[in-house]
């Protein structure tokens, strides 16, 4: 057993380091270009993502699990065809790197979180609540009407009759949406497309400060 490594192992682990970070900024790619640019209302709360003041509803957009059984095999499967038995760093390296980077990824896809926050004492003043969905958010007192997106209407609302102006947050395994129509004339985005996995009782919550729903 040699004290340090031959040139094709040192070939190798720099390899797969640079395909691990190729891979991270794909991914963090993919996850970003899902939303368009922030409408003039839609400004990141300051200081954190987590919307503060009182949590009227909140869910975070988590992928399936088997998504993660999926992702976790394909990790070893592909660290295994690196390894083909090799020994020195060919038997470890592939491991520690793509099983983290696949978690990583995945963790990533998960990161969005739909929320209907007050900064009311009292919450029943629609001025005072705000949509919140991902770093954006949505006074609702510019909110005129929101209504659910079923699966069957998903594709297109996506498609054809996609405003391109419109604010959109969308996740493929999330198969219902929100639509929330704005009326501000300050603000040229004419709706916010919110993927959810519980379109009823965000539309309740919504539509119980002042929102019309349909």
């Amino acid at each position: 057993m040699t004290s340090s490594l031959t040139s094709n192992e040192t070939t190798l682990a720099r390899s797969c380091l640079d395909v691990a970070t190729t891979l991270g900024l794909v991914t963090a790619d993919r996850h970003t270009e899902h939303a368009n640019s922030e409408p003039g209302n839609s400004t990141p709360p300051s200081g954190s993502t987590t919307p503060a003041g009182s949590v009227l509803y909140s869910e975070r957009l988590w992928v399936p699990l088997w998504w993660w059984a999926v992702g976790g095999a394909l990790a070893v499967l592909l660290a295994a065809e690196i390894h083909m038995g090799a020994p020195g760093i060919r038997a470890w390296l592939p491991y520690l790197v793509l099983i983290p980077l696949f978690a990583w990824a995945l963790y990533a896809f998960s990161r969005l979180r739909v929320a209907v926050v007050t900064r009311a004492d009292d919450g029943t003043d629609s001025s005072g609540v705000e949509l919140h969905v991902g770093k954006a958010h949505l006074p609702l007192d510019v909110a005129s009407k929101a209504a659910v997106v079923p699966a069957t209407a998903k594709s297109a609302a996506l498609g054809r009759q996609l405003d391109p102006l419109a604010f959109v947050q969308h996740r493929t395994w999330v198969k219902q949406m929100v639509i929330v129509v704005l009326d501000d004339p300050d603000d040229p985005t004419p709706y916010w497309l919110v993927s959810t996995k519980r379109p009823e009782a965000l539309l309740a919550v919504l539509t119980a400060h002042g929102v019309e729903g349909r």
